[in-house]
């Protein structure tokens, strides 16, 4: 009787991760609505329809800041919920989150190094790269972080998942000292610029910003599907996957390229923003089950939608100036997921 009960469970549970797609769908799309829509400049999308008749103000917010903005975040928060999601299955744990492999403490090593020391860097360098120093340097010191981390975990041609937990602890350890370090050397204004992006926001989202860094992201989502397969063999555990014919050193190497791409470009184009990662997945592994083939999608939805609606409460709540995505994620999110936690406790544990 009860192996009957488990593909009527398993059904339900797949009907109800269908359900959920199109709903985080519909979800997605009404935010992105919102976020176009809506400002200090009090600008709406009905200006769309004057056409040609549209003021230049209009259009100029519209196309040339809204309109990137709205598309860094929907690639941001998929990007970060996305790589938790991974992550989660990669390490078997559904409190894992990206910052465990050191991907966010590297590339806020990166970042912070640009913005304190970056006036120390020959002419020409800034001369070619301008405001795209900081995004750059955020993004190569999350690869830089993630091939050290590959290195120190992969031994005999096989990754230790354990190893790059503990090395990725010990890496945004060493790279908080170093920040902390820069911090102190740092003057008022790099304090500012160092604060505000540490916690994260889509002010200086723009086109060109968006075509260095959105290819990275995009490409990480389209690969992370194809990863589904790979994660559901893994939970049954290295050995078990292994004897199916699964090839898990090859899943894993690509799971955390996946991660690094994901994570870097999106702390690149946005700072540090907390919460979404590892939140978003661990709420959907618990609404609908682990299966990544729905789970990778749906996280990349939720994340997108999440972001976009943070944003929007951080740009409107004290208009026309802005607070920091990270500030709105921690105090919206925070309090739910501890909330669920405390109702939950029993299927966690499991």
């Amino acid at each position: 009787m009860v192996a009957l009960d488990i593909p009527r469970l398993a059904g339900e549970r797949e009907a109800q991760a269908r359900l959920t797609l199109f709903v985080l769908a519909a979800a997605l799309a009404l935010a992105m609505l919102l976020s176009l829509s809506h400002g200090a400049s009090g600008v709406s999308l009905w200006s769309l329809t004057l056409g040609d008749a549209m003021p230049a103000r209009d259009r100029l917010i519209l196309w040339e800041i809204r309109l990137p903005r709205m598309l860094t975040g929907v690639l941001v928060g998929a990007s970060l919920a996305v790589a938790g999601a991974v992550m989660q299955g990669l390490f078997r744990n559904p409190l894992a989150d990206p910052g465990l492999v050191g991907v966010g403490a590297g590339a806020g090593l990166g970042a912070v190094l640009a913005i304190v020391l970056g006036g120390l860097a020959p002419l020409w360098v800034a001369q070619t790269l301008g405001y795209h120093l900081v995004p750059l340097a955020a993004f190569l010191g999350g690869w830089a972080s993630t091939l050290v981390l590959y290195r120190v975990a992969t031994r005999a041609g096989r990754t230790s998942v354990a190893t790059m937990l503990l090395a990725g602890i010990a890496l945004g350890a060493l790279a908080g000292a170093v920040t902390g370090l820069l911090v102190y050397i740092a003057d008022d204004r790099q304090l500012r610029d160092l604060t505000f992006w540490g916690l994260g926001s889509l002010g200086g989202a723009s086109w060109p910003k968006l075509m260095a860094a959105g290819p990275v992201m995009l490409l990480a989502l389209l690969a992370a599907p194809f990863l589904a397969r790979g994660l559901n063999g893994l939970a049954l555990g290295e050995a078990a996957a292994h004897h199916i014919g699964l090839p898990v050193q090859r899943v894993k190497s690509v799971a955390i390229l996946t991660v690094a791409a994901a994570t870097g470009a999106a702390v690149a184009v946005a700072g540090g923003i907390g919460f979404i990662g590892i939140v978003v997945p661990h709420l959907l592994r618990l609404a609908t089950g682990p299966d990544h083939r729905y789970l990778l999608v749906n996280a990349g939805l939720a994340g997108a939608t999440l972001l976009l609606l943070a944003d929007l409460i951080a740009r409107s709540i004290i208009a026309p100036a802005e607070l920091p995505i990270g500030i709105v994620t921690a105090t919206l999110g925070a309090p739910v997921f501890l909330w669920i936690l405390l109702r939950r406790r029993g299927v966690v544990d499991l």
